[in-house]
C-alpha cells in the first residue's frame, strides 16, 4: 500500500469519534505500530485534528473532512474499467451516465491521478449492442424500479412462443447476454428470461408490491438450493 493511501486509510479509520489504539490500526494496515506512531505524528502536523498518545489510543476531532474522491490506484482502474464496460453494454441511458461519470471524475482527479486514468488499459466492444437492445434495458431496468407489470411475448430455447405476465425485479449481465429475473404468474414461480428472446414487451398498467416469497431476496435462496434455470 502506498504511504498516501495509508495516510488516508487511518483518517477513516479515526472517523466518528472512536478511539482507536496504533496495534489496532498497525494490525489493519499490516505494518509496524512505530509506522503508525510516525504516521499520525505527520498528520497531526499537517493540521489534521488527531488527538491521542501512545499506549492510550487516537481519536479525531468532528468537523475534519478530506477532499472528495482521493481514490487509490486500483480504485482508478475500477472506476474506468466499469465505466467502460456499462458504456459497451449498457443501456442507452447507462451508457451516456458512464460517459458523464468518466468526465466528472477525470476533472475533480489530481494531475497525477488524472494521468492514471488515462493510462488504463482495460477497453470493452460490443457491435452486437443496438440501439433497440439498448432500449430495451433501459425499459426493463426503469420497470425493476418503479415495480411494473410487465406483458412479455417470449421465445423459449426452442423457439416456441408464450405470452407471460411478469414481475421485473433485477437484470443479471452474464457477459453478451442480458436475463431479466422476474416473478412469472403463469408459472407461479420465478423465471430468468433472456433479453435477446423477448419479441415484444409492454407496461400492463400497474405496479406491484413485494410480497413474501416473491421477492428477488427469496430468488437468491432459491438459487442455493437448485440449478439455474431457463424459461
Amino acid at each position: 500500500m502506498r504511504r498516501a493511501d495509508r495516510l488516508f486509510q487511518i483518517v477513516q479509520y479515526l472517523r466518528g469519534g472512536r478511539l482507536v489504539r496504533a496495534a489496532q490500526l498497525a494490525e489493519w494496515l499490516e505494518v509496524s505500530e512505530r509506522t503508525i506512531y510516525r504516521d499520525i505524528a505527520d498528520l497531526q502536523s499537517t493540521g489534521v485534528p488527531i488527538d491521542g498518545a501512545a499506549g492510550v489510543g487516537y481519536i479525531m476531532r468532528d468537523g475534519f473532512d478530506l477532499p472528495p474522491l482521493m481514490f487509490t490506484h486500483d480504485e482508478i482502474v475500477a472506476l474506468v474499467a466499469g465505466a467502460r464496460m456499462i458504456r459497451a453494454w449498457g443501456g442507452a441511458a447507462m451508457a451516456r451516465a458512464a460517459e458523464e461519470a468518466l468526465v466528472k471524475i477525470e476533472i475533480v482527479l489530481p494531475d497525477a491521478e488524472r494521468a492514471r486514468a488515462h493510462q488504463v488499459e482495460v477497453h470493452a466492444i460490443a457491435p452486437e449492442m443496438t440501439p433497440e437492445v439498448r432500449s430495451l434495458i433501459d425499459a426493463l431496468e426503469r420497470s425493476v424500479q418503479t415495480r411494473t407489470r410487465l406483458a412479455l411475448s417470449y421465445l423459449d430455447a426452442e423457439a416456441r412462443a408464450s405470452e407471460r405476465t411478469v414481475r421485473p425485479l433485477g437484470l443479471w449481465f452474464w457477459g453478451k447476454v442480458w436475463t431479466l429475473v422476474a416473478w412469472c404468474e403463469l408459472r407461479a414461480d420465478f423465471r430468468m428470461f433472456r433479453l435477446d428472446r423477448i419479441e415484444t414487451m409492454r407496461d400492463c398498467g400497474d405496479s406491484f408490491r413485494h410480497e413474501p416469497g416473491k421477492t428477488l431476496a427469496d430468488f437468491y435462496r432459491t438459487m442455493e438450493r437448485r440449478p439455474k434455470r431457463e424459461t
